[in-house]
């Protein structure tokens, strides 16, 4: 079993109804998909791959050394009591913003990670109105609740920056622990060499294989209570490697932590009740804002995800 991989550039033609459906069961069944032929420049995403290698060389791989994660790890083997890490991640990660430092040492580094994210953020709008066409929504209305109708720039926009080194006993310890995201629409550039991405489907992990220069897209949990349920957040890990360093370039096009999140309204069912007035919308996700939402995630965010809607529910 192997998750969907769609041709994006069929959306322009004779099989753009096939491709449409192709991505609603993508979203609607998966939760993931990969998508070939998506419009972003090879020469663009093989520079991606250089000068994030590059950089981990010249500016993260001492320091990752002298990490937490390595000296958890080599206390616990020294210990040999069949314990594993359960709350410590085997990952390398920064976080590009257009408002926030970026590492200045590796040549070509900046540039290069600026044009790839222009690229990033232009691919997700067009993947949030296939989703809103799809949904039967207007156009731009997951991207206009994501701005909270304050203009184009009012959503999250972030690129995480991922390395998962060799690790030397994988048996104890994730690359990145069981979650699903908290956001919106995730755009992942991952390595086409080294696999370690699995999602849960059918009560067992299945791996993402890497295809190369495609981009996976996941669906977050902002994306389940727009679509009130209808395409869901989906579980998924890394698996830590004994081979190869894998490279994650994932990016996240989110709510801003003003936006007010709840099912969009043409998806709700409502119920009349007889010889009454009284409406009753059938839905499991409440209204709440978005910053109170992640104010819960990160305490949560690798627990189960419904416990975060009745949490926030509450706020």
């Amino acid at each position: 079993m192997a998750i969907p991989v769609i041709d994006f550039s069929k959306l322009n033609g004779e099989e753009r109804a096939k491709t449409m459906a192709q991505i609603a069961n993508g979203c609607e069944e998966w939760g993931f998909f990969q998508l070939v032929n998506h419009g972003i420049p090879e020469e663009l995403l093989e520079r991606v791959k250089k000068v994030c290698s590059e950089f981990y060389m010249l500016e993260r791989e001492e320091g990752f050394k002298n990490s937490g994660p390595i000296r958890l790890l080599n206390e616990l083997v020294e210990k040999k009591n069949g314990e594993k890490l359960e709350n410590v991640d085997w990952e390398d990660v920064i976080t590009l913003l257009d408002d926030n430092e970026w590492p200045s040492k590796t040549p070509g580094f900046k540039e290069t990670m600026a044009e790839y994210r222009k690229e990033l953020k232009k691919l997700a709008e067009k993947v949030m109105e296939v989703m809103d066409e799809n949904l039967g929504l207007p156009k731009g209305h997951i991207e206009k609740a994501f701005n909270n109708g304050e203009g184009d720039n009012a959503a999250f926009f972030g690129t995480k920056v991922s390395h998962y080194p060799p690790c030397p006993h994988p048996e104890l310890l994730n690359g990145l622990r069981a979650h699903t995201d908290a956001g919106g629409v995730i755009l992942l550039f991952q390595d086409d060499k080294v696999k370690g991405l699995q999602i849960w489907k059918n009560e067992e992990w299945i791996d993402v294989q890497p295809l190369e220069n495609s981009i996976v897209i996941n669906t977050g949990d902002q994306i389940e209570v727009l679509s009130n349920g209808r395409y869901k957040s989906v579980l998924h890990r890394v698996v830590a490697s004994p081979d190869g360093n894998r490279r994650s370039i994932a990016s996240f096009y989110n709510p801003s932590l003003k936006a007010t999140m709840e099912p969009a309204p043409q998806l709700v069912e409502k119920d009349k009740k007889d010889d009454e007035e009284v409406v009753v919308a059938q839905t499991n996700y409440p209204k709440f804002v978005f910053g109170d939402y992640m104010s819960v995630y990160a305490e949560q965010k690798f627990l189960p995800k419904e416990p975060r809607f009745h949490a926030v529910r509450a706020v």
